[in-house]
């Protein structure tokens, strides 16, 4: 088709047309009101008979399912805080718990090192003692000692001093005890070491 024939097509329905007025150019022929009627009824009857309810089944089930599954996150929900509250609340006891531990802790720890040092000190005193004990045995021992051995040496210089024999041990013993008192008592050296 060329667009003379077309331009020929468009004359020719012109030239066959009516003049329509008014509200007629808005309303359609009465025979095609009719006719889309028909064709509407064939349409909408099976459409409300079998589409349309399994069309609202399926909304209605879908809506349910939303509603079911809104009941189920508000379910969800609800137990996830109640879990919420009950995790800070064993985290609040858990903490309570752990600070009474730490103070327990403390305390035990502070009477376990007083215990210690008590008996560090109880340890140290009996240390001390027992050196004590032990220095004043061996400065009795010394003692016992000086005296033979400076009874010895007296007895023989007071042997070649004086031309007699000390052999008696009475004799000896007296001579050496009073060389010792006699030496103490002018010594301000020996009455310092017999005070201390």
């Amino acid at each position: 088709m060329s667009a003379a024939a077309i331009t020929a097509a468009a004359l020719t329905a012109a030239e066959h047309s009516e003049d329509v007025e008014g509200i007629k150019l808005l309303l359609p022929a009465s025979y095609d009101i009719f006719w889309s009627a028909v064709v509407l009824l064939l349409i909408a009857i099976p459409f409300f008979r079998f589409a349309l309810p399994k069309l609202q089944a399926v909304l209605d089930e879908r809506t349910e399912r939303i509603e079911g599954g809104l009941a189920k996150a508000e379910q969800a929900q609800a137990e996830a805080a109640a879990a919420l509250d009950e995790y800070h609340q064993q985290l609040a006891e858990a903490r309570t718990e752990a600070a009474r531990i730490r103070e327990d802790a403390r305390a035990e720890g502070g009477q376990i090192v007083a215990d210690l040092r008590s008996k560090a000190q109880e340890e140290a005193g009996r240390i001390t003692e027992t050196a004590h004990r032990q220095i004043e045995a061996e400065r009795q021992q010394a003692a016992v000692q000086l005296r033979t051995d400076v009874g010895s040496l007296a007895t023989e210089l007071a042997s070649k001093i004086v031309g007699e024999s000390l052999e008696d041990e009475a004799r000896r013993s007296r001579v050496v005890d009073r060389f010792l008192d006699e030496l103490e008592a002018t010594s301000p050296a020996g009455t310092a070491g017999k005070g201390s």
